[in-house]
């Protein structure tokens, strides 16, 4: 018993020195005191409780998938949003950073133990069968999610397209609703609708945040302008987000030379940032609406929160999701890969996101839509909002609309 262990011990050091070096010397930079964390003392522990299952569970254990599962459990218990990804659940993810793909069109998390619906994508099959940010996916397929892993249950909602996903949800008050969705390929459009909604108004529905969506938006912009925009409404609403950058050159676009738009903190001094606009693409001649909701989650977030801290527009609808963590996806030697939350952003003033996200300035319940009126009243409080002085001197220093 005590070769196998000490050969194991090896093993795991070997291991140890692949997967986890990096994170041994940040960790011994922290100089934490208290010898119960001290990281080698708990790697005999783990080899202890390794080798036992080596030795002396029912059937044999490939020793990559004792591994794996190790290192799936230490990151999933640190936060909700950090994760292992193997081979395979890495090239997914590297897959949707193109845009397209075979599901649903939802973004889900892990928010309290439960799979839940950050935000459903506009003009997909998921927001078209009606789910909505919040939802708590409790069966997929009539199987129980309770305990699921985030990677696994990305893999039971994707699949081929035209194959039919069946879903029980628990919505607010405790409402159990069954859906049945067919999959199809999403394709993701950063800006869905760039269009004036009358003489004056400008109105632009952004998706997500990916890479081309500055270089998009300014060009939009540019368009709406030459239509005769005098004042925009952003809509964030069911947007989950993006890439930090792309958050920040959004802003950059509507911000003044200088002003901050969002900062990093983190353990690690490293990973403290602050990031201020540049004014080189600003569009800071009129005034502005931006509409959020419960799916308007992680860069919407930045993009809100910096707009409100410095007046430059008014948040129109409800309370944002409240992801206020930065996940850096770190490659591992084999193909898979750790993402880790690895900082905290805050607003301009100082604000934290995380669990809270951000409160509104005029919040306002988007109305259920009857057979026969179609309107979004969020939306129309926009529009009047921006033609109204006394909310236009409050929240923008430029003109109103008359």
């Amino acid at each position: 018993m005590k070769k196998v262990r000490s050969a194991f011990v090896v093993f795991l050091f070997s291991v140890f020195l692949i997967f986890g070096v990096s994170a041994y010397f940040s960790y011994v930079k922290a100089d934490f005191k208290d010898p119960d964390k001290d990281l080698y003392k708990q790697i005999e522990l783990f080899s202890d409780a390794v080798t036992i299952v080596q030795s002396d569970y029912v059937e044999e254990v490939d020793p990559k998938k004792l591994v794996y599962g190790a290192i799936e459990g230490m990151l999933s218990s640190l936060d909700e949003y950090s994760q292992f990804m193997d081979p395979e659940s890495y090239r997914e993810m590297e897959i949707d950073t193109k845009g397209e793909f075979g599901g649903l069109g939802i973004e889900v998390g892990i928010r309290d133990g439960i799979l839940t619906v950050i935000a459903p994508i506009d003009g997909t099959p998921a927001a078209k069968a009606g789910l909505k940010a919040g939802d708590k996916i409790i069966k997929i397929d009539g199987e129980s999610t309770r305990d699921i892993k985030l990677t696994d249950a990305v893999k039971e909602l994707r699949g081929k397209p035209g194959t039919k996903v069946e879903l029980t949800i628990i919505r607010e008050e405790e409402k159990l609703l069954d859906f049945t969705i067919v999959r199809s390929i999403i394709k993701i459009k950063s800006i869905k609708t760039a269009e004036m909604l009358d003489e004056s108004v400008g109105y632009i529905k952004l998706v997500e945040f990916q890479q081309n969506t500055p270089k998009e938006l300014e060009g939009k912009l540019k368009n709406l302008k030459k239509e005769g925009m005098k004042a925009l409404i952003l809509d964030l609403r069911n947007n989950p987000g993006g890439l930090l950058d792309v958050a920040y050159e959004v802003c950059d676009i509507f911000l003044e030379k200088g002003k901050v738009v969002v900062s990093l903190k983190g353990r690690v001094p490293t990973q403290n940032k602050v990031y201020t606009a540049h004014g080189k693409r600003s569009f800071i001649d009129f005034p502005m609406a931006i509409l959020v909701n419960q799916g308007s989650a992680s860069a919407s977030e930045i993009v809100a929160g910096a707009l409100q801290d410095h007046k430059r527009g008014v948040i129109v609808g409800g309370k944002t999701y409240g992801k206020g963590s930065v996940q850096t996806v770190i490659p591992l030697k084999d193909g898979s890969a750790a993402r880790i939350t690895t900082a905290a952003y805050y607003t301009p003033n100082g604000n934290s996101i995380a669990g809270k996200g951000i409160i509104p300035d005029v919040d306002i319940e988007l109305e259920e839509e009857k057979e026969e009126v179609i309107r979004d009243n969020q939306l129309q409080a926009a529009m009047d909002l921006l033609k109204d002085a006394d909310t236009c001197e409050k929240y923008h220093n430029e003109v109103y609309l008359r």
